[in-house]
């Protein structure tokens, strides 16, 4: 619902003639953010976006925020110009936007929005709030701390940025600011969410100056570098271990920041991420100097723990959905042995109804096989696992948005960030270890009203997951035999790459299991990193 609802929307200071702007394409040229001053030399903030209400008009319950020394920055980096897209900043009446007022739901009109929010969404003609953004906004736009509970797909991405960009537009700072400080900050646990939620705000952006910025590992740290170098940093977007080398290396600052996002709570924890996250929140100001939103789809006696360690005083959102599943999705469990999953794969593949489709396992050596079978039987598909490059990650994502992919192979880390509408089908198969995931992935189909479609295969070794999912669902699962149709031969396939043939001959360690990290289980080294 998220990709669907921004896919209209775009995205901070004022301009200089000095440097222009490519971070998100969008905004006119600004300049880039000035070094960091001698040791002892009190930092100052650059022009702000526009003038208007004092910086702590919506921060009721937060303290003057505190400035502290830079140290010493070696070398200047050059600033370079750069060529970029303008938005045209035509005179627009909100009443042109007129949404009938509804008992029981909240317009958008109704929150007295930035006029640049508000003709952001009137391009794309969305009217009414989702449960979660009806009832987290009006204490967000406040400057209180939100907790956040929803199901995926609800909204949540759309909520914090509303609230972060309306208070980044009403609070302009009118002092100098320096390049890598950052106001506001939203921690994901995938590069995928990263650059998804990084979309969402460039769209919402659209008629405004802010500069977004994403920092994730896997593409150009020089890259992502310069670009923080030679411009200001208004919305930073970042996986935590990518975040912590910048930080570590002086090119982010996190001193200044005015509202921290954490995204996903639950999944970071899942993944090893929360030593981390904290590591990151030590560097920002103190709680009740700040504006924290903190959301998860689940809520463990961890992540409650985490909430009283980072907000201040939040109010709590708790977003019962009516069905954990969603309501638009067909679904279908195939009893099938381990050796007709392919071949039912294969077939499903073949109807004319499966006009896109994402197939989940749950490791990724099975994901790369998949996937190289089905390109060897001539169907064009993607893989979405760890251990791709993000930029080929990002290419792969695009074709099968354009649909020029018909299929997409992918671990449920890599494709926790998929917000795709039109998604036809989703093939579990394999089904997941953690019942919470099969949620996650069936949420990939039936988005924005439209109907889906998901099927799940259910081998010897899948049986014993099934009754875990059954109870978080509410109901049970009707197990069926596969049509006669879908269990047809399929051609044979065609000799594998020299490439493929030579890797297969290799000795494996056993294929372990990717867990719900999408990472090989024992791979990690103490101390070590894991990777983002």
């Amino acid at each position: 619902m998220i990709g669907k609802f921004f896919k209209k929307l775009l995205g901070s200071n004022e301009t200089s003639s000095q440097a222009a702007s490519h971070s998100n394409g969008s905004s006119n040229s600004a300049s880039a953010g000035a070094k960091k001053p001698d040791a002892g030399r009190t930092p100052s903030r650059k022009p702000g976006h526009s003038s208007g209400e004092p910086h702590s008009a919506n921060r009721e319950h937060k303290k003057p925020r505190h400035k502290t020394e830079r140290p010493t920055q070696s070398t200047a980096r050059p600033v370079r110009k750069t060529q970029v897209t303008q938005v045209a900043r035509e005179p627009w009446d909100p009443a042109s936007f007129a949404v009938d007022a509804v008992e029981g739901k909240t317009r958008f009109q109704d929150l007295d929005l930035a006029p640049e929010i508000m003709h952001a969404v009137a391009d794309l003609g969305f009217s009414y709030c989702s449960p979660i953004q009806a009832q987290s906004l009006p204490y967000a736009l406040k400057g209180r701390d939100v907790v956040g509970k929803a199901q995926t797909g609800t909204g949540k991405t759309a909520a914090f940025l509303t609230a972060i960009i309306d208070d980044l537009l009403k609070n302009p700072i009118a002092e100098k600011r320096y390049a890598g400080e950052a106001r506001a900050l939203i921690i994901a646990p995938t590069r995928e969410l990263v650059i998804q939620i990084a979309e969402d705000a460039k769209l919402l952006c659209k008629y405004t100056d802010l500069k977004i910025h994403t920092l994730v590992g896997g593409m150009d740290y020089t890259k992502q570098q310069r670009h923080l170098h030679e411009d200001l940093v208004d919305i930073l977007v970042a996986t935590p271990g990518r975040l912590l080398d910048f930080c570590g290396n002086k090119d982010v600052y996190l001193d200044q920041l005015e509202i921290l996002v954490i995204d996903e709570a639950d999944r970071m924890l899942d993944m090893g991420f929360i030593p981390q996250v904290r590591q990151i929140v030590r560097q920002t100001p103190k709680r009740e100097d700040r504006q924290t939103l903190f959301f998860s789809a689940t809520f463990t006696d961890d992540v409650r723990n985490l909430v009283e360690q980072w907000t201040y005083k939040p109010v709590t959102v708790d977003i019962q959905p009516e069905n954990v599943a969603n309501d638009t999705v067909e679904q279908h469990v195939y009893l099938v042995s381990t050796e007709e999953k392919y071949t039912l794969l294969y077939n499903l593949i073949q109807q004319e109804h499966a006009e896109s489709m994402i197939v989940f396992a749950n490791r990724r050596d099975e994901c790369r096989d998949l996937q190289e079978k089905l390109n060897r039987h001539g169907v064009n598909a993607g893989l979405l696992s760890g251990e791709i490059t993000q930029n080929k990650r990002v290419s792969t994502l695009d074709a099968f948005k354009n649909g020029e992919m018909k299929v997409l192979v992918a671990t449920d880390v890599a494709g926790r960030g998929i917000h795709i509408s039109g998604i036809s089908h989703v093939v579990n198969f394999t089904l997941p270890e953690e019942p919470e995931d099969y949620v996650h992935r069936i949420g990939r189909t039936g988005r924005a009203g439209k109907s889906g479609t998901s099927i799940s295969f259910a081998c010897e070794d899948d049986a014993l997951r099934l009754e875990p999912i059954a109870k978080l669902l509410g109901k049970d699962i009707k197990c069926e035999q596969p049509p006669e149709y879908l269990l047809l031969t399929p051609p044979e396939l065609p000799p594998a790459p020299r490439a493929a043939r030579e890797r297969d001959s290799r000795p494996r360690s056993g294929g372990a299991r990717t867990g719900r990290s999408g990472s090989r289980s024992g791979s990690r080294t103490g101390g070590s990193r894991p990777r983002t």
